[in-house]
């Protein structure tokens, strides 16, 4: 979309057209010289705007679920919002992330290929030392993870691959599970260093600490399912149609399902004083003579006019008439 120009800028532009500073024909020149645009092919946009808007919209969804998870975990403050999404090439997402970190490669089937979870060693260490009954100090060790440290720290971060399954769900089910844990990032080939990968960062607070979180989803693990992170897809509801069997069971359970019927007999006004002298054999008065119908109410809703009766030694009422509400039809 061009600049709009403002009034100043117009009446300077104007005026330098008029005393001959600018050349009306020069311009027009100008304009219709070809625009060329640099464009870096190691540096190749592969995902859409809608895409990247899309993969937003799932990892802050993600950031949330995770801290609801680490905040009832470690029983301490835990706050992560999404901080960035960015796409970029491998090679230079590796040039990014610190010499000693925490690495947490995992493959999300049925998707064929890696995703990388990288977390600061404060927030990771924050959290093993809260774990391991702490207050949550932040103190960096990165390179001599004990084996218990590591085994632990692996837990806790496959169980936080369930809450990145529960926040893709509405685009495809998956089972990720944890492949390894590395500590240096040159150690780790993902894929290509030409690659285009998508880098999700999220803000970290855990405690007194605080770091980045970076999600790295590679181009050609998630290109299969890229069409279902376009905007109009993501905003369709697909509706289909029930099943006969579906049908059934619903129809089943509603049937089963109770309802309050109460008969009225009729009602009566009486003061305070004469409910608090009530006593045995005692005779309240009605509003409603004997031969007229009485009023049954469905869930506490005026529904029908009965007649009383018995059957065999049971009481009963006989239907005799259908109250309808106002703009209500057969639906009973």
């Amino acid at each position: 979309m061009a600049d709009v120009l403002s009034q100043g800028e117009i009446d300077a532009l104007l005026s330098a057209l008029s005393t001959g500073e600018m050349d009306a024909d020069e311009l027009k020149k100008e304009e219709t010289k070809k625009k060329i645009k640099v464009y870096d092919f190691k540096r190749a946009l592969r995902f859409s705007k809608d895409q990247i808007r899309s993969l937003t919209r799932i990892h802050e969804n993600f950031a949330r679920l995770l801290t609801t998870q680490l905040s009832a975990q470690l029983r301490t403050y835990v706050q992560i919002t999404v901080a960035s999404v960015d796409q970029l090439p491998y090679e230079e997402f590796i040039r990014s992330v610190p010499k000693m970190t925490i690495l947490n490669v995992f493959e999300p089937y049925p998707l064929n290929g890696r995703f990388v979870m990288e977390v600061n060693p404060n927030i990771a260490y924050a959290i093993l030392d809260r774990l391991l009954g702490g207050v949550g100090e932040a103190v960096n060790k990165v390179d001599n993870l004990t084996e218990i440290e590591s085994k632990i720290l692996t837990q806790l971060f496959q169980r936080t691959l369930e809450t990145f399954r529960e926040a893709w769900e509405s685009i495809i089910e998956t089972d990720p599970m944890m492949d390894e844990m590395e500590v240096n990032p040159q150690f780790l080939q993902l894929v290509s260093p030409n690659e285009t990968v998508v880098v999700i960062s999220l803000s970290t607070t855990v405690g007194e600490a605080s770091g980045m979180i970076n999600i790295c989803l590679p181009h050609v693990v998630i290109e299969s399912i890229l069409p279902k992170l376009s905007a109009h897809l993501w905003m369709q509801q697909n509706k289909k149609d029930p099943q006969p069997e579906e049908i059934a069971a619903l129809e089943s359970n509603i049937k089963k399902a109770s309802l309050d019927l109460i008969v009225e007999l009729g009602k009566s006004q009486i003061t305070i004083n004469e409910f608090l002298q009530i006593s045995n054999n005692d005779i309240i008065e009605l509003d409603q003579f004997i031969e007229d119908p009485l009023l049954v109410r469905l869930e506490d809703r005026p529904k029908y006019y009965v007649q009383p009766g018995k059957i065999k030694s049971n009481l009963a009422v006989q239907i005799t008439d259908l109250i309808e509400e106002e703009g209500e039809g057969n639906e009973w």
